[in-house]
């Protein structure tokens, strides 16, 4: 699909930042503690500097997470060397950095600037993986055989170099080009069977463009995105490496995953009744993410379709396991007891020990005798992943990648997950749906506010549109749906009879920069 661009005149963000509560800076003792911790961190024992990894990012990107190498085996399948940059090692626990974190959950990106998880002296610097020096980092190893099948995992700390900082157009130039070295090729081929392997499991991946907003000479730019191949190539290492983690916690009986309901029947079966109008195509017997993953999003009628099938993805949210009911977890000082999952409850390091303060960063106690236990979930699938998965690949970015990884590390390590990792994992689901809500918002928001300053002068004029979902009247609204124009890339609610998946043209009613909101006809 082309990229789509069209020129909008300035545009002020700073309400939305306003309006979302987003933090301007950081505290002076966060920025103190974190240009300490930048100076005097101690990278691990373990050395993995010799192994070749490279990371591919957004090529403006410098809070980067993840490095990568990929290798083939000597008796055949692959190596998959993950590195994350090692969060947990930069920030106490107690602390005035872990507090800020909690406050604000994740990195928010708006087209202005991002509002960072963490100070950009470690986010964007030497906590980042960027090329050229040691980093700490958490090393997955995963080996796959021919097929793509998880035979061998380990996962350790470790100081490694990155080569080079890749970017996302580059890296696909170099495979068209047939020019990408061996590393690199290796990508599409195991990213390829990763993603075979997904679609055979029930996996659902939309393959939606993007709307994204770009700076631009003249002010700010509406651009239709859709990913590289590369992208999503990348993607199924990542996805690969939270299965890898998933499976860790739940055999340890203990951690936070990230859940999702497989796709009711009823709302497959209601899908598959909108294919046969749409044109698109249902073999008998194919999985409905095979479906989806043959359909053209540039097409009106499989952007229609896709759009249908975003209703398949619902109820995402992180699960914890294996630690005590946040019901049960009192205000006051943690006990800083830990919980072996192989021998039940039992005497952990102290307050002190673990690093944590009274009153500071998540509260809460790890379970102790008598205490309700949160069980290991009856789905702990994942709908869209087809199969159990965690986050933990973006720790710069997201708060809850932090602990779950602690966890991962301390289970294959055969020890007790430390007290303020569990103290932690009962609150994380809450903490992290709130901050996905701003997240989200924020993304939506900022595309709002675009649409409508770039539309405020063309009221009145008519545009050509594809039908992406309609509703049928009702005593409270007209007839009506969603549109999505080719240029301005524009998606918003239109009112009349709109037919399914057909272009139609449609006149511009209104478009309000104060409510961020833009409304069409159908003529």
């Amino acid at each position: 699909m082309p990229m789509k661009r069209v020129v909008a005149p300035q545009i002020d963000f700073s309400g939305l930042r306003r309006e979302l509560g987003l933090p301007d800076e950081f505290s002076e003792g966060v920025l103190a503690e974190a240009g300490a911790a930048a100076r005097a961190t101690v990278m691990p024992e373990t050395d993995r500097s010799g192994i070749e990894f490279v990371t591919i990012d957004p090529a403006t990107s410098r809070d980067l997470d993840q490095a990568m190498h990929l290798s083939r085996r000597a008796g055949g399948g692959y190596r998959v060397h993950y590195a994350i940059a090692d969060v947990a090692s930069y920030v106490r626990p107690g602390g005035p950095m872990e507090a800020e974190s909690w406050a604000r959950g994740q990195t928010v990106y708006l087209p202005d600037g991002r509002v960072p998880l963490h100070p950009p002296v470690l986010s964007e610097d030497a906590a980042s993986l960027l090329p050229g020096g040691e980093r700490a980092a958490v090393v997955w190893t995963i080996d796959l055989d021919g097929d793509g099948e998880t035979v061998a995992v380990r996962v350790e700390r470790a100081r490694v170099r990155s080569r080079a900082k890749l970017d996302y157009a580059g890296v696909q130039r170099q495979i068209d080009a047939g020019t990408a070295p061996e590393m690199l090729t290796l990508l599409p081929e195991i990213g390829g069977l990763l993603a075979r392997r997904a679609s055979d499991r029930g996996a659902v991946n939309l393959p939606l463009p993007s709307q994204e907003i770009e700076r631009d000479s003249d002010g700010w730019r509406l651009v239709l995105r859709a990913p590289l191949a590369i992208e999503e190539h990348n993607a199924q290492i990542s996805l690969l490496t939270g299965m890898a983690a998933a499976r860790i916690m739940l055999d340890g009986g203990v951690g936070l995953i990230r859940t999702m309901p497989s796709p009711k029947p009823e709302a497959v079966a209601k899908l598959r009744a909108a294919a046969g109008p749409l044109g698109i195509p249902w073999p008998d017997g194919a999985r409905v993410g095979a479906v989806i993953a043959a359909v053209n999003p540039a097409d009106p009628r499989g952007a229609a379709f896709l759009d249908q099938a975003a209703e398949l993805l619902r109820g995402a949210g992180y699960t914890a396991f294996g630690v005590a009911a946040p019901s049960q977890q009192g205000g006051g000082a943690p006990s800083g007891q830990t919980r072996d999952p192989a021998r039940g409850a039992g005497s952990g390091p102290s307050a002190a020990a673990t690093g944590r303060q009274v009153g500071s960063g998540p509260a809460g106690e790890a379970a102790q005798v008598g205490e309700e236990v949160l069980p290991i979930p009856a789905d702990a699938g994942h709908g869209g992943v087809g199969a159990p998965y965690a986050h933990v690949t973006a720790p710069l970015r997201r708060l809850a990648d932090r602990y779950a990884t602690e966890v991962c590390l301390s289970l294959y390590e055969g020890r007790a997950v430390p007290g303020w990792v569990l103290d932690a994992l009962p609150r994380l689901p809450k903490a992290m749906a709130a901050t996905d809500r701003v997240a989200g918002a924020a993304d939506r928001g900022a595309i709002d506010l675009a649409e409508a300053v770039l539309l405020q002068g063309r009221v009145g004029e008519v545009f050509e549109a594809a039908v992406l979902d309609r509703e049928d009247a009702n005593g409270k609204r007209p007839a009506g749906g969603t549109i999505a124009l080719d240029e301005p890339a524009v998606r918003a609610k239109c009112v009349g009879d709109l037919p399914l998946g057909e272009r139609v043209p449609v006149r511009l009613t209104s478009a309000d920069p104060a409510s961020r909101t833009v409304r069409f006809e159908r003529l």
